[in-house]
Parts: C-alpha cells; structure tokens; sequence
C-alpha cells in the first residue's frame, strides 16, 4: 500500500470515528471467487476493517464464490475485530451467465443482525439479479440494508430500477437502505419515483467505476454505485469514496481487485420504527 493511500485512509478513518455512528460500505468485487489471490484477499480485508457493514456485490455463483467470501472473513478476523457474514443463494435470472450472488459482511460488537437476510422474490421475473436484504439494529435502532447489482447498460438497467418504488411498500415497517451497483447515475429519471418517496442519494456526480486506462490521472469512468436512504429515518453524517487503485503501479493491476471502487457512508439511524 503507498503512502498517498494509507494517509487518506487514516484522515477517512479519523472523520468516521469522530462521529461515532454507523458505518456502511458497498463493494462491486467483480468475478468475487477462487481467483482472487491469498494478497488481494487481504488488500481488501485491510481496505474495509474499519467499517461496520459491508455489502458485497458479484460473489461467484459457482465454484468458490461463498469460500471467497469465507476466506476474506477470516482475514477480516485477523485485523482485531470479530466479523460474521451472510452469502445470499444464486440470484434467479434466466440467464446462466448472470447468475451471482451477494453478501453481507458485518461486526456484530457493532450491529445486531435481526432475522434471516433475502432474496427479494416479488419482482424475480423483472429483475434479473434480485435485491438481497438483511435488517440490522444500531443501538436499538432497526434499519435494512438491500443490495444490488444492476444488468448491465447495454441490458438498460433501467428497467430495472423502475420496480425499486414499489419495494418500500411491500414493506412499510422496514427502514431500507438502497445500496450497489446500479450502472446507472442517480440522476437518471429511473430514480424519480423513488425520490419522490422521500429517498435521497449519499454520493452525487460521483463516478465509481474504473476506466481501463488513466485519462490525465482521471481513472473513474462512470457514476454507478451509490447509496438510497429515507431522509425521513436516517441522516447521513458523512460519504465518500475510497480510490484504492492508487495503490498500485498500473490500473490493470487494480482492475485484478474490481472495476469499482468501494462507497461509504456514515448513518445516523433515526427511526425506531
């Protein structure tokens, strides 16, 4: 790890603490199996000890994708803080190649899992990798977490994102929080009728997907991952991004980690309801 990185993630990791709240990140691993390396396993336990909640998008479906998983919990384990997790079935899509799972990954000195987490199921034949849900409590205070990982552009997510308005109704007692990767910015009008509910976005005009090449030191492509929240039950204290490639010689070598960058935000929960 340079040092431009590890001072940026010593002033980052000084403004989370500061407000002492809960901390939720969201990682595209991409292709998240049995080819990542024992040193990447433990890039990316060092790159997220520090948070509370961690989703996970693009876990393998197959061969390796839950011990991978595993293999990043127990390296997690080694840094000081215990860690559990939950790795979601194979989502249902139609198409083999697009079958993946997610997982959550969590501290429970500072959470409390509440329940079995989820493959949301209502809307499995227009989603092609369903939301995974898991609920949570922080200091008594009961929020959900769903994941997602969107089709591609060229598959208009789009299509997709139209049917998160009508989750919050399904549930209304759940306090749920949008996360993942949407390949799709926030500002496209497939977000408007989720807005128009009262949900907000932690990150704006915030690329997070890597370019294969730098452009004068510009090496993030597009706006896609971000962060939903009812501003009515949550405020948000602080977001970010964590530019992890700058750690390394090449982008190639970083895109070996994923083509995203980890976000992150810090919640102050709100409801109790």
């Amino acid at each position: 790890m340079n040092k431009r990185f590890s001072l940026s993630l010593l002033l980052f990791f000084s403004i989370l603490f500061s407000f002492g709240q809960v901390s939720i990140c969201s990682w595209n691993l991409m292709n998240f199996g049995k080819s990542k390396s024992d040193a990447e396993i433990e890039f990316i336990a060092v790159t997220l000890n520090k948070f509370d909640i961690v989703a996970i998008q693009e876990v393998v479906a197959g061969n390796g994708g839950a011990q991978a998983v595993a293999r990043l919990v127990d390296e997690l384990n080694r840094k000081g803080s215990h860690w559990d997790y939950a790795i979601s079935d194979p989502t249902t899509s139609d198409n083999p190649s697009s079958v993946e799972r997610y997982a959550f990954v969590w501290k429970p000195s500072k959470v409390k899992k509440v329940g079995d987490s989820w493959l949301e199921q209502n809307f499995q034949r227009e989603i092609d990798r369903e939301p995974y849900m898991s609920s949570f409590e922080y200091e008594g205070k009961p929020f959900t977490v769903a994941s997602f990982h969107a089709v591609p552009k060229k598959k208009i997510p789009e299509s997709e994102i139209k049917y998160f308005k009508s989750i919050p109704a399904l549930y209304p007692k759940l306090n749920i929080i949008f996360m993942g990767d949407f390949n799709c910015p926030q500002s496209n009008s497939a977000f408007t009728p989720l807005k128009n509910q009262g949900y907000q976005t932690s990150l704006t005009n915030q690329k997070t997907s890597l370019r294969q090449k730098c452009k004068n030191d510009d090496c993030l492509a597009s706006e896609y991952d971000n962060m939903f929240y009812d501003y009515k039950k949550n405020r948000v204290l602080q977001s970010g991004i964590l530019p992890f490639y700058s750690s390394f010689p090449t982008l190639k070598e970083a895109r070996q980690i994923s083509d995203h960058i980890p976000i992150w935000s810090t919640f102050q929960i709100e409801s109790r309801e």
